[in-house]
């Protein structure tokens, strides 16, 4: 499982956040509220999803703590920021070098291509992770417990020093 290298321009994006930890998953919730409503949305630049993360820092497996909390939203991309629906916000994601895996089959199985990348890819590639956004990009084939869901996880990086 390789990861296509690719350099990304900023992003405008709308939709709702949550803060939580991995103890303290609150995605369901989050996406629960979010779906109903993203037909408010103007503007929208494909139809693509973005679950994205915003880590306080540098987010390091080695260290991984499960109780620190982040940011996560559930977004879709827009051209401009005229109309904001109520109860959502605007981000602009700030884009830069990314590592993109393609992760196949169901979200219980997500954690498996996580380790991977964490685990393995990533202390043995030439790359070290960047403190941006991570998200995943949800399109036409994402299924959410489908064993052929597919989905693209955007881990940001830049050159080891």
């Amino acid at each position: 499982m390789n990861p296509e290298i690719r350099t990304l321009n900023s992003r405008k994006l709308i939709g709702k956040k949550l803060e939580m930890s991995y103890i303290n998953n609150r995605t369901a919730e989050l996406w629960r509220s979010f779906m109903p409503r993203r037909k408010e949305i103007k503007n929208k630049v494909g139809a693509e999803l973005y679950s994205m993360q915003i880590y306080n820092g540098i987010f390091d497996f080695q260290t991984f703590n499960p109780n620190h909390t982040f940011i996560k939203w559930a977004a879709i991309e827009v051209s401009t920021f005229e109309e904001v629906p109520e109860e959502m916000e605007s981000y602009t994601l700030i884009g830069g070098l990314y590592a993109v895996f393609l992760h196949k089959g169901s979200s219980s199985e997500f954690q498996q291509t996580f380790q991977y990348i964490f685990g393995e890819w990533l202390p043995n590639s030439e790359y070290s992770i960047d403190d941006r956004e991570h998200f995943e990009l949800l399109g036409e084939k994402y299924r959410n417990e489908s064993p052929d869901s597919e989905e693209e996880i955007w881990i940001p990086i830049k050159p080891r020093i």
